[in-house]
């Protein structure tokens, strides 16, 4: 049976067969066996550059591969799974950011890493609280001796306070805007939420590992009490114990943010 997702997926990011090829450094015959047989999966790399290319999650590419493997049960809420966060493609952030109409958590210990592949994330966010979105960021706070004993397991030149000053400083932008809040808490250093309504990206950090080597789970929402709701209680728990970043003193917030 024809691949027609992945037709369509080309056809509206005006890709040929070719075109596609090269994205995803293959032969063009390789293209054109995927679009002749929905069964036929490609390498999970080359399912990811087509997913980067077209600008769609893998399993809108390859739905029958998904039912396939993922038939019931709670499982069938993990839509994808990345063995690093940063073979995740943009677009799927970027998709997931302006698809979603009720409520946005960031709960990344430090977030940074948003503002570097997102340079407009400020404004999309603003736009998105004025259209009525609820937009929430749980930081880690930059002055805590959680924040420094991790410093001191990442070992790397661009500290965790650094990064999330460099947050602080970008979410300021955003500050007085109505739905949009930021929280301090420490909880989820080894753990970040991110959701986006009923699909979530979630990333568990591992050993000395900054978040972008970690790996990442994209779920979606289908049943009560399954794995998406088990972490979305855990990023509604740490954001119920956590402190208001804009209540805290202005200088300890602002300090030090230009080394960034």
């Amino acid at each position: 049976m024809a691949n027609v997702p992945l037709r369509r997926a080309m056809l509206d990011a005006k890709l040929s067969n070719q075109n596609l090829a090269d994205r995803c450094e293959v032969d063009v015959k390789t293209v054109e066996r995927w679009l002749q047989d929905e069964a036929r999966v490609p390498h999970l790399r080359h399912q990811l550059a087509a997913a980067e290319a077209l600008g769609v999650d893998t399993s809108v590419l390859w739905p029958e591969a998904i039912r396939n493997t993922v038939k019931t049960g709670p499982d069938r809420e993990v839509l994808t799974v990345y063995p690093y966060r940063s073979a995740c493609p943009k677009s799927i952030w970027r998709n997931l950011i302006s698809s979603a109409r009720n409520e946005i958590v960031f709960a990344g210990y430090t977030n940074y890493f948003l503002w570097l592949e997102h340079p407009n994330l400020a404004k999309v966010l603003k736009r998105k609280a004025e259209q009525g979105c609820k937009i929430r960021f749980l930081i880690g706070d930059p002055d805590s001796e959680v924040t420094r004993r991790r410093e001191e397991v990442e070992n790397v030149p661009l500290t965790v306070s650094t990064r999330i000053r460099i947050t602080l400083s970008e979410i300021e932008q955003v500050r007085n805007v109505p739905g949009i809040e930021a929280r301090f808490g420490d909880e989820h250093i080894a753990m970040s939420v991110f959701r986006f309504d009923s699909e979530m990206l979630v990333t568990p950090h591992l050993a000395k590992l900054v978040g972008h080597d970690s790996p990442m789970m994209h779920l979606r929402r289908y049943q009560d009490d399954g794995l998406f709701d088990r972490f979305g209680y855990h990023a509604s728990e740490l954001w119920s114990n956590g402190r208001d970043v804009w209540a805290e003193e202005p200088n300890k917030r602002t300090e030090n943010t230009s080394s960034g």
